[in-house]
Order: C-alpha cells, then sequence, then structure tokens
C-alpha cells in the first residue's frame, strides 16, 4: 500500500509542501477494544514474553551507579521488584549485593517461569509468585511492611491510569515506614509516543496500545508526583532523562525520554533538605529547575543506560521486525505464491497498510491471472503494491516490464524479500521494485530512468483510502501514464486501474480527482449498465470457460481509467 508523503495537487517542477499519507484519526482505540486490552491484559503480557523470551530489557547493571546507596549498608535488604518480567532487575542485584534477598512477582505466568529457570536464580535469594497488583493482596504474599525497596521499572505505564493508585496503596501495606520506591518509566515526549500520536492507537491521554496489545504510560512530573502524593508517598528524587539512541544501519535517531525517581513515604523517611528539585539530563547536559517537589539532587546521570535492546526499541516506534511475520499461500490458477506479511496478531494496530496483503490485490492478482493478455508484452506499473507485490510478480509472467513501487520503505524491504522468493529467471529480472511516494520529484525522475516512454497499464489496489492521497495519486499515474496510440482499440490503450473497496473516499470525488488530473472514467465494476462495448472490458475479465475469479468481498469496486 501507498504510504508516503505527497503534494496536495499536481505534479508541477517544484514540489509543494508534502501531505502525510497516513491518516491522523483522533477517534483512538473503541470501547470495545479499550475493554478487551484492560480484560485480557495478561493475555497480551504472557504472549509478549512467550515471543520475547529474555531479550526484550537488557539487564539493569546501571542499579549499582543509579541506585546503589539504597542498597547497600549492613544486614538483609528486602526488597520487592513488581513487575519483575524475565529478571532483568533481579539478577543484576543479587549479583551485586550478597545481603539483598529479592521478592518477585509479575501478573504473567511465563515471565515468572522465565526468572525461575533462569541460570542465576536460587530459592535462597529470590521468592517469585504471580500476582495482579490491581486486584491481588501483596500482603497474602509478604508480611506487612517488611520490604525495604521496591524496584519499579518500566512497569506502572503498563497498568490503567484508572487503577495505578491501587498498585501504590498494594505495595504501601508491606513497604517499612523508612522504605523507599525506586522508580523509572517512560516520560512524555518519548518518541515511542510521537510514533502512536496520530494513530488509531491511543486509549486515553497519554495511554496508548501497542501493536501486540501491550499497553505504556508516558509520564508527566506533575501526574507522578500527584499520584505518589495522593497514595501518601514524598518524593525523595525526581529527574527527567534523554538520551539519543541510533542505528546507522536504518539511518535513525530515536530520542528517548524516561522518568526517574525516589519515593518514601509520607512522614517516614528522612529527607536531607526541605526544597525538591528536579533534574533533567537532555542528551548528558544537566539542567537544574528548582522548587518541584523532590528532596535530594543527585549529581547529572551522564551516560544514561537505555533498557531496551535496540531491536525492541524499533518495533515499538511502529517499525516492523520481520520476526512478527507470518506466511499466507495466494493460489491463482496453475500458480501459488508464498507471501510474508505482518502477523495478523500485530495488524491491528500497525500503522503501515503496506505490511499486510488485501483483498483488492488478491483480486486484481486473480484477474492477471486468468486474463494475461491485459499485461502481455506491456510495461506495467504497480502503485503502492505494499509487501506482497502479488499483482506485479504476476504481471511479470506476460509483461515486458513491471515496476512494483510503494511510499513505505520497510515494505518495500519485505517485499524485495518476497519477490525473490517466489520469482524465478527470466521473471525475476523483469520486475523492479522502487520507492516511489506520490508527488515526490525525484522518485518519479527515478521511475522514468527505469522507463522513459511511460506504462501501458498502471495499477493500484487499495491505494485510495484517504482523502488527501487521491490527487498526487492520479497526477503521479498521469505523468507516468504513456501516451495513447488511435491505431489501438480503446481496451488496448494505456489504462490506469484501481481496485479498492470504497472506505472515507467516494466514487464522485474519486472521478472529481481523476477528471483534474486528465483522465475519464471508461468502465467501472460492478455495474448495473453494459450497453456499449467500452463499458463490457471489465466484465470480460470475470469469466472464462464458465469459471468465475475468485470474488474475496462483495464490497470491492474496479475503475478503469484512461488519459483524455
Amino acid at each position: 500500500m501507498e504510504s508516503s508523503n505527497a503534494p496536495n495537487a499536481g505534479i508541477g517542477k517544484e514540489e509543494a509542501p508534502k501531505l502525510q499519507i497516513y491518516p491522523t484519526p483522533n477517534t483512538g482505540v473503541s470501547p470495545f477494544w479499550r475493554d478487551k486490552y484492560e480484560r485480557e491484559a495478561k493475555k497480551y503480557w504472557d504472549l509478549f514474553y512467550k515471543r520475547h523470551q529474555d531479550r526484550f530489557f537488557k539487564d539493569r547493571h546501571y542499579l549499582d551507579k543509579e541506585w546503589g546507596r539504597y542498597f547497600s549498608g549492613a544486614g538483609r535488604k528486602d526488597v520487592l521488584e513488581v513487575g519483575c518480567g524475565a529478571g532483568n532487575t533481579i539478577f543484576p542485584l543479587i549479583a551485586a549485593y550478597p545481603d539483598v534477598f529479592v521478592h518477585a512477582c509479575d501478573f504473567s505466568p511465563r515471565a515468572v517461569n522465565l526468572v525461575m529457570t533462569h541460570k542465576d536464580f536460587t530459592e535462597t535469594r529470590v521468592s517469585t509468585f504471580v500476582c495482579d497488583l490491581t486486584s491481588d493482596d501483596l500482603s497474602r504474599q509478604i508480611s506487612p511492611s517488611s520490604i525495604d525497596i521496591v524496584t519499579m521499572v518500566f512497569v506502572l505505564s503498563a497498568v490503567s491510569p484508572e487503577k495505578m493508585s491501587l498498585v501504590l496503596q498494594n505495595i504501601k501495606k508491606v513497604l517499612k515506614p523508612t522504605g523507599y520506591v525506586l522508580f523509572r518509566d517512560y516520560a512524555i515526549g518519548d518518541l515511542a509516543q510521537e510514533r502512536l500520536t496520530g494513530k488509531d492507537q491511543k486509549i486515553s491521554e497519554n495511554f496508548y496500545v501497542r501493536g501486540d496489545g501491550t499497553r505504556a504510560f508516558y509520564f508527566s512530573n506533575d501526574f507522578l508526583t500527584s499520584l505518589f502524593k495522593e497514595n501518601g508517598f514524598d518524593v525523595e528524587e525526581l529527574g527527567l532523562c534523554c538520551k539519543q539512541v541510533e542505528n546507522r544501519a536504518r539511518e535513525l535517531v530515536m530520542n528517548r525520554r524516561w522518568v526517574q525517581a525516589v519515593f518514601c513515604s509520607s512522614g517516614g523517611a528522612t529527607s536531607s533538605s526541605e526544597e525538591a528539585s528536579i533534574k533533567v539530563d537532555i542528551f548528558n547536559q544537566a539542567i537544574i529547575e528548582p522548587d518541584v517537589a523532590a528532596n535530594t539532587l543527585k549529581e547529572p546521570m551522564n551516560d544514561s543506560e537505555v533498557d531496551m535492546s535496540e531491536g525492541v526499541a524499533f518495533e515499538m516506534f511502529g517499525l516492523s521486525s520481520f520476526e512478527d511475520n507470518e506466511m499466507i499461500e495466494v493460489n491463482l490458477r496453475d500458480r501459488s505464491f508464498k507471501i510474508e506479511v505482518l502477523s495478523k496478531e500485530y495488524q491491528h494496530t500497525c500503522r503501515s497498510t503496506g505490511l499486510m496483503l488485501w483483498e483488492s490485490a488478491h483480486l486484481m492478482a486473480a484477474v492477471l491471472a486468468r486474463n494475461p493478455t491485459i499485461v502481455t508484452g506491456k510495461k506495467v506499473l504497480e502503485l503502492g503494491c505494499g509487501c506482497g507485490g502479488i499483482c506485479s510478480m504476476v504481471a511479470a509472467g506476460s509483461a515486458d516490464l513491471v515496476v512494483a513501487t510503494d511510499g513505505d520503505s520497510i515494505a518495500l524491504d519485505l517485499l524485495a524479500q518476497n519477490v525473490t522468493a517466489n520469482l524465478k529467471p527470466p521473471f525475476l529480472a523483469k520486475l523492479i521494485t522502487k520507492r516511489l511516494e506520490w508527488g515526490n520529484r525525484d522518485h518519479i525522475e527515478a521511475i522514468k530512468e527505469e522507463n522513459n516512454e511511460g506504462f501501458e497499464v498502471i495499477l493500484g489496489t487499495d491505494v485510495s483510502y484517504i482523502p488527501e492521497a487521491i490527487l498526487p495519486l492520479f497526477a503521479t499515474a498521469k505523468e507516468l501514464t504513456a501516451s495513447s496510440n488511435k491505431s489501438l482499440r480503446e481496451d488496448q490503450q494505456p489504462a490506469f486501474i484501481l481496485c479498492h473497496i470504497f472506505r472515507q473516499v467516494d466514487e464522485l470525488s474519486m472521478l472529481s480527482a481523476a477528471t483534474q488530473c486528465g483522465f475519464r472514467l471508461v468502465d467501472k465494476w460492478p455495474s448495473k449498465n453494459s450497453s456499449s462495448p467500452s463499458e463490457s472490458i471489465i466484465s470480460s475479465w470475470f469469466s472464462e470457460n464458465g469459471h468465475e475469479v475468485y470474488l474475496p468481498s462483495p464490497a470491492l469496486n474496479i475503475m478503469y481509467f484512461q488519459v483524455e
């Protein structure tokens, strides 16, 4: 699917300001899905640990550097690690502090099992149990007022904001009056939040669902301070940490932001000063803002460590890893294609429509497979083909040249993999994959370098779902369409063929954009009228020797355009 930026109108010498082709809906997650994510939170996290095992978070060796003074000292320290995950906090702690005993809980049974099967697990140092902190009473597992330190590292963000108070009240039962809560979690402005903003993944203010169904809340200092104060805690330390993570291979720089804090029971632990301060470490430069509710200011957190592994960070920002994919088989006449697409488990919140195989592509591929003369001996361009490229691969069987394009570089990477896996010489040599953002002058010129005579057939399947993209779509198609040849029959003239389900863009809007860009509608399907020969072009594709073409959805439409 096309996933590009494009200008508002036709293509000129100078590029106009670009529009984001992706929609930016404000509706967010529907009540049905919001309730489902809440009700099945344990299931989603269990699936998360089934998939990632212990590869998601890095071991937190920074604990000694950041919070060492809380763990050190004479005598045993009882630590409660809530949301223990795979043990990335537990095992660095017990390795560094021989007097620490860790009570570890998570509401994912699979996560708890990962801890218990870790090579460094020992019952003399670690006790594990499954617990939903929003509903299970911690004091049934741990004696009241017995815990010296509670560690909450990237765990409270997974809880609905409405239920966060329940978690804090629960841990307060088992925390000593002089105990501390050590906290680190996502902050407002983190790149992951920026990527999620503008998608249908917002549950509530600063609360989002990821593609795998797990959820994340992004904290502000004010929200976090108020939350803990309302539940009987004072702020001992509070810091905002910012760090750039760079992946040179993908040419991507990620700005990560998280909150780091220490809390104590109100009236419990003694504070070193009456005034509070906040520490902000922005790309290793400290900025001090006074008069904020915290009690001591540590040294700036230079070289702060990022908890997530780099590969997983990409996934959280909406970039797909091929590990998230599944293989689907498409059978067309005497050909069978195995297409790798994004797994259904992640499709419901995926930002890129190009990582799926749409019904329209399946239908158009079936049409081409049964009617190869549509493209025989011609130069074919597919717009917004996505990772599947099924129409382009079928067309390569009889066309002279096929150029499969999309604006999404991630989809194109997977497309190249699918093409190589399904086509063999000489057909493989006839199919070229190129990046094409509609209206992008450089991309259009690069296409022309592959074929400067224009294309006799241009295909687009489900590329008409964003209203702002329709004019750039038709303008791009117009510039890349071959010139008409008056000696040919109408059904042999260069054509722009669109197959889609009408969603946000209706037929009248499509026709208006087509007319503005110099196209006319020659035929459409389904059609109630087929009196003229031209109106039978598409209908003739749907029956061959009495066998109907497979129709994956009755809502599908085909529109057949030619240049005026």
